[in-house]
């Protein structure tokens, strides 16, 4: 169950930073609820989460780069997951 409520762990710059601060980015379900994150991030990476703030990321048009054509993105949610100190979550 948990590898279908974490999609990913996003690997971007702001990322980089919270993660000194036991903070991470991850993609999650559009339906997953705080707590469901909270159970499939500490059973597939084995930490203990302190916190869970998520928001959702409205999709829109994107401009394909050398054409006139534009694609329509999808709506997705994001999580913050801060960990207990000393603990990490290992990116692949």
């Amino acid at each position: 169950m948990a590898c279908e409520i974490i999609k990913r762990v996003l690997l971007t710059e702001k990322g980089s930073k919270l993660a000194l601060l036991n903070q991470y980015y991850l993609e999650v379900e559009k339906s997953a609820t705080k707590p469901q994150i909270r159970s499939a991030v500490e059973a597939k990476f084995g930490v203990h989460v302190l916190s869970v703030r998520t928001m959702n990321i409205k999709g829109g048009l994107r401009t394909i780069r050398g054409t006139r054509r534009q694609v329509q993105e999808s709506t997705w949610k994001r999580a913050i997951v801060t960990v207990k100190d000393g603990e990490r979550i290992e990116v692949v």
